[in-house]
């Protein structure tokens, strides 16, 4: 009898508890029901055809995993038109990662090519002043190695003997004018200074004068062999030193701005695979090549291992950064279309929105950010075509919430219509879309396709049969999306659709 009490008992105190935590706490429970509800999918859409969506879960067309789109997505009182909100098992599935939109400058590398050349400040043409005849050569061929002071070549010119012999006699006078401009005679003819000593010492005149080298390089251009007639203006040889060489490469036109004198720069060769030489822009010439547009840009480079050859063919990579900082943003970040580009900001708690901003400069990584992004922003690196696909149904492509001193100037994206042939391969009337096989369209550079379309509200959807054959007017829409404007039946003679959507069908792209 007494455990029968005790067990009254202790169901009576259970159940007083329980409605007093239900009179005390009862917002919890209504939350809870709350999040509950929150929780619940809107729908579900195809993760590669944003124009897909079920009313349930289940399979795409193209056989993958429909995503859930909760309540929440289409639109957010906290954020504007377009903010989604996804969730966290989703986000993981999908592989979402964010980046930070940054401060930096961009290092860009100008990848070009290049020839390697004789470094002009040092290249030596030599020139006879005087009529006459090589008697010896000791240089055999272009190319060979010469040092300073080595003898060249000796040359037999009446012109050289006269000039000494006019020497000869100012010193037997002893006219000191007159030994002074014979002197001043012989150097001009370039006649060595050895020579003239010598003259002084033996007094004696030579038929043959040799000359001598007057740096370190090797010959280039040899254009005398001996017994050879030489006359001025005549270009004999050439000396070129290799201690250091030029490489002069081409940039684009749209580059020329990058470059600037003393920026670094690196070069590889084929012939020596795995070596690398360093070196700095020396010049940037003034003009544009008018036939290919580019820019010509002299780089030096030492060469005291002399591995560095004229015409060689080089690979170069010129290190250029901007002057100041700008906005970065990964460059995979980005979503590029051809009239649009587009980032998807990373709100928190799960939310995401698609916004336009203007691009800049860019580098192999990196992308400056013009507009429409600010420091700190956080953005989707990956996974972001999906969230973008979602969020652009909804979304006014503008900036969330901008700085008093600032105003988002955003780019205008217009519709575009184009006429094709497809045939109709099933129906998704509670969707409003179709299944087709199209003809190609060049307008859009589209080849033939198998696709789903959403058919507009003014298009009668009965005239859709499977296995017909129609002339339908598609339409990008500002939003990225694709939609059935219009309608025409090649058997018949007028457009089957609403008249709000009629046009003049002479320009139709048809398959071919």
């Amino acid at each position: 009898m007494n455990s029968n009490l005790k067990m009254i008992s202790i169901l009576v105190i259970g159940i007083l508890t329980g409605i007093s935590a239900t009179i005390l706490y009862p917002s919890q429970n209504q939350n809870d029901s709350k999040d509950s509800e929150k929780a619940k999918p809107s729908y579900w859409v195809a993760p590669m055809n944003p124009n897909f969506r079920s009313d349930k879960p289940g399979k795409s067309p193209m056989g993958m995993d429909l995503i859930p789109v909760y309540e929440d997505a289409t639109g957010s009182t906290d954020f504007g038109p377009g903010a989604i909100t996804i969730s966290p098992a989703v986000i993981n599935k999908l592989g979402v990662r964010t980046t930070e939109v940054t401060l930096g400058t961009l290092q860009n590398n100008i990848k070009t090519v290049g020839y390697v050349q004789y470094d002009q400040d040092h290249l030596i043409h030599t020139n006879p002043r005087v009529e006459g005849w090589i008697e010896e050569l000791y240089v055999k061929a272009s190319g060979d190695p010469v040092i300073k002071g080595q003898p060249i070549y000796s040359i037999y010119s009446p012109a050289l003997v006269n000039a000494q012999e006019e020497m000869l006699l100012a010193l037997n006078r002893k006219d000191q004018r007159l030994i002074t401009a014979s002197e001043e005679r012989l150097k001009a003819l370039l006649i060595p200074n050895s020579e003239i000593k010598a003259l002084r010492k033996n007094r004696t005149v030579k038929q043959n004068i040799t000359f001598y080298a007057p740096q370190s390089g090797v010959i280039d251009n040899l254009n005398i062999r001996e017994g050879s007639f030489v006359k001025p203006g005549m270009t004999m040889f050439s000396i070129g030193s290799l201690s250091q060489v030029w490489v002069e490469a081409e940039i684009f036109e749209r580059q020329s701005n990058m470059v600037k004198v003393g920026q670094a720069v690196e070069m590889k060769l084929d012939y020596l695979p795995g070596q690398l030489w360093q070196g700095k822009v020396d010049y940037v010439y003034p003009t544009l090549d008018s036939k290919t547009r580019t820019l010509k840009v002299r780089l030096r480079f030492d060469n005291s291992n002399a591995k560095l050859k004229p015409n060689m063919f080089a690979q170069v990579s010129i290190k250029t950064r901007s002057e100041e900082d700008v906005l970065l943003l990964p460059r995979e970040a980005v979503i590029r279309t051809g009239n649009s580009d587009r980032v998807v900001l990373a709100l928190g708690e799960g939310k995401y929105k698609s916004v336009a901003v203007t691009l800049g400069r860019s580098d192999d990584d990196s992308i400056q950010i013009e507009s429409g992004l600010y420091k700190g922003d956080i953005v989707v690196s990956s996974a972001q075509f999906l969230l973008d696909s979602e969020s652009n149904k909804t979304s006014d492509l503008k900036r969330m919430t901008a700085p008093e001193d600032e105003q988002e100037n955003i780019q205008a994206i217009t519709s575009d219509t184009a006429w094709v042939e497809a045939k109709v391969n099933s129906l998704m009337a509670a969707h409003r879309m179709i299944n087709v096989d199209h003809q190609a369209v060049s307008k859009w550079e589209w080849p033939q396709m198998t696709m789903d379309f959403t058919v507009d509200d003014s298009v009668d959807f009965s005239v859709f049969t499977v296995g017909a054959v129609l002339h339908i007017e598609l339409e990008k829409t500002s939003d990225g999306a694709v939609k059935v404007i219009n309608i025409h039946n090649p058997k018949t003679t007028d457009d089957v659709s609403n008249t709000t959507h009629q046009a003049d069908h002479s320009g139709m792209e048809l398959g071919e």
